[in-house]
């Protein structure tokens, strides 16, 4: 475990997590399909949330991507998925991308754990730059940014193409360790 917070607990993805993440991605589905598709895709059911999850994980000890799951501490309920992706080494810079539960919105949890997580990745993994990348409608990962602390960098034109949707452009926000 990587942080509890209000009866909540930030863990690395493992072997268990496949149902919890099968469940979380069907339930969530028509949330999920336009900024989450291959993720979504790959959790339809039990046996492809399996693979999922054994392939993350291995990412995870490699260092290739990291995946956090956001559960509530006494019912084991998965509140969120977190990446941490698109690592560049050379740069020492991540990026952010989440995604909550509807039954867990509007409560702060992404935000916090946004937080814990901006620190675990400065200070156990040696990132110097995180950056979440989010649409201008989408006002709650907007906020997520805001409330920790980054700033808005740049519009990225056309920088992200939901599945039969042209183009959109996404607006950077960026986290320097200090």
């Amino acid at each position: 475990m990587i942080q509890a917070f209000n009866g909540f607990e930030i863990s690395p993805i493992h072997e268990g997590d496949a149902w919890k993440i099968c469940d979380f991605m069907v339930t969530n589905q028509d949330r999920f399909k336009r900024y989450f598709p291959k993720t979504l895709e790959q959790n339809l059911n039990p046996t492809l949330s399996q693979l999922f999850v054994e392939t993350k994980v291995k990412q995870f000890n490699k260092k290739e991507e990291f995946l956090f799951t956001l559960k509530h501490a006494e019912t084991r309920k998965l509140a969120a998925i977190i990446y941490i992706k698109e690592l560049n080494w050379i740069k020492k810079q991540g990026e952010f991308a989440y995604c909550i539960d509807y039954n867990f919105e509007g409560q702060g949890l992404t935000s916090k754990a946004i937080g814990y997580l901006s620190n675990h990745a400065f200070n156990n993994l040696g990132l110097e730059t995180l950056q979440i990348i989010a649409y201008k409608d989408n006002k709650s990962s907007i906020k997520v940014a805001l409330n920790n602390g980054f700033t808005w960098q740049k519009t990225l034109p056309k920088e992200y193409t939901p599945i039969g949707e042209t183009p959109l452009d996404m607006e950077l926000f960026e986290l320097y360790k200090i």
